[in-house]
């Protein structure tokens, strides 16, 4: 028994395989949606699982690709060989504060650093409190408010606050910052979008995780806590949204809206099988431009699959279909799975902001199952991430003298 519960506390509960696992729960869910026909969900047909089963392929053979590059002699080549001894290398320079000593608010126990996340984090809470001003109201009590709330001023504010708390609590152990983080998750909550208060949550969670050193009793509690306060959080805000909306009735509980979400985006996919190719890159163009455009990719969804102008979820392997067919949907999980997986072998071993971006681009896309990838915010995370990457890649001079160890990766 102690064995089995060594073995289940070395778990890695954040790695990028817990996508898989995301996507098998999330089917099961639409499957309870079509199981009870709730409002008249039925069954997509088996093209829809099947297509689920090929970009879940493709992600996987992305978050192989690395050990299979060692594996076939290409460690005798010196740039890869040193690329991973620095993948493998452990250096922790996370900056925690001294907890042993009593935490004062003396500014002089700041590093340049510190003042600088600081100033990031409180001007993204700055910016998403003005920009709940001039909606004129709480946007998460209004359709009509919610759907003026994602501004530009919107996703200034989260580019701000999501990757600069999540380092600010990478690298510093301070508790008071803890309350900028439900600061933010309040502040984004009332803006009526459930996705990006779960990212916040999520991601600082998974900093946190592999952050901090828990007592393995007291790391299960916590995570046990975190999941049902997520789901709790997640079920809540949706459900308010929702009931908001001033020109839709709905008659559903918050358990059941939730599997008919899931439902719903599973039948919105089968529709969209059939349509490969059709958008001709106009959602890859709006994800990217729909900035500077006020253009929601999610609205062209609904006009093409649907026939009519409604914000539609695809799951994260729609888009890429609608927009060129299936050589896109497996090069995106291709690349997704690709770089997840190096980010997740060097936070581990370098922490700080890697772990901080890792965390963000991880929470982003298991939200994507559901979403799909047509946010320009989340792929400026993974464009950063991809820096990060090539960062390590071209900065691995000190790390020349470690020897490799292959079981690592």
């Amino acid at each position: 028994m102690g064995d089995i519960v060594k073995s289940i506390n070395k778990i890695d509960l954040f790695s990028p395989y817990v996508f898989i696992g995301t996507i098998l729960l999330y089917v099961l869910f639409g499957i309870i949606g079509f199981y009870y026909q709730i409002k008249g969900l039925k069954a997509p047909s088996l093209d829809t699982y099947l297509y689920i089963l090929f970009g879940s392929c493709f992600f996987l053979l992305g978050l192989t690709l690395p050990k299979v590059i060692y594996k076939l002699n290409f460690k005798k080549l010196n740039y890869f060989n040193v690329f991973f001894k620095y993948l493998t290398h452990k250096k922790d320079n996370i900056h925690y504060y001294n907890s042993q000593n009593k935490e004062k608010l003396n500014i002089r126990n700041f590093s340049k650093l510190e003042i600088t996340l600081l100033v990031i984090v409180i001007s993204g809470l700055l910016f998403q409190a003005l920009n709940l001003f001039y909606s004129g109201g709480i946007p998460i009590l209004s359709g009509y408010l919610k759907a003026k709330a994602v501004t530009k001023i919107w996703i200034i504010s989260y580019l701000l606050f999501l990757p600069g708390i999540n380092i600010l609590m990478a690298k510093f152990a301070r508790k008071y910052y803890y309350l900028l983080l439900i600061i933010g998750i309040i502040l984004f909550a009332l803006t009526g979008y459930r996705t990006t208060t779960i990212v916040i949550i999520l991601s600082a969670f998974i900093t946190l995780d592999y952050t901090r050193t828990f007592s393995k009793n007291l790391k299960w509690i916590y995570l046990t806590i975190f999941i049902f306060g997520l789901a709790g959080i997640g079920l809540l805000v949706g459900y308010v949204s929702v009931k908001s909306i001033e020109w839709q009735q709905w008659n559903l509980n918050p358990l059941e809206l939730f599997f008919y979400r899931a439902g719903y985006t599973l039948t919105v996919f089968d529709k969209l099988i059939g349509l490969q190719g059709a958008t001709n890159g106009t959602l890859s163009y709006y994800s990217i431009m729909g900035f500077f455009e006020s253009a929601d990719p999610r609205v062209i969804v609904g006009d093409v699959v649907l026939g009519y102008k409604h914000s539609s979820t695809s799951t994260i392997f729609g888009p890429a279909l609608l927009d060129f067919g299936t050589w896109a949907l497996a090069l995106q999980m291709f690349i997704l799975g690709l770089v997840l997986k190096l980010m997740h072998l060097i936070q581990k071993q370098k922490k700080g902001i890697f772990t901080a971006f890792y965390a963000v681009i991880l929470a982003q896309t298991l939200v994507w199952i559901e979403t799909g990838p047509t946010d320009l915010v989340v792929w400026i995370f993974y464009f950063i991430s991809m820096f990060l990457i090539l960062y390590a890649f071209w900065n691995h001079d000190d790390f020349r003298e470690y020897e490799l160890h292959e079981e690592e990766l």
